[in-house]
């Protein structure tokens, strides 16, 4: 079992920064890449950002390119997402999931790549 739990959530104001942090306990041997999915009211979850076993490889949404990063320490089993220049756009529930197994060079991008999956924490940016 994996269990994952997101912290860093908040309100900001438009053009603030955010950061989050996705902690993973359990079987965390298990879990290579690491991801993070947002989903706005009355929208599909979509993908963000993602990296690779080793975070040598990152992977973002256009929409978030250049603004956020993605980034993690493995020996404290965390994955963080550093939110930056934040738009309204960008409030959402943001979700930290993994995938069970991969390579080193894995970043997923599709949410059925992900086989665990955090709680989500809200992120609200004013306007």
């Amino acid at each position: 079992q994996v269990q994952l739990v997101e912290s860093g959530g908040g309100l900001v104001q438009a053009g603030g920064s955010l950061s989050l942090s996705c902690a993973a306990s359990g079987r965390t041997f298990s879990i290579y890449a690491g991801g993070w999915f947002r989903q706005a009211p009355g929208k599909e979850r979509e993908f963000v950002a993602a990296i690779s076993r080793r975070g040598g490889f990152t992977s973002y949404a256009d929409s978030v390119k250049g603004r956020f990063t993605i980034s993690r320490d493995n020996s404290k089993n965390t994955v963080n997402l550093q939110m930056n220049s934040l738009k309204p756009g960008d409030t959402a529930v943001y979700y930290c999931a993994a995938p069970q197994g991969g390579s080193d060079y894995y970043t997923p991008r599709k949410i059925n790549e992900y086989d665990y999956w955090g709680q989500g924490t809200q992120v609200t940016v004013s306007s």
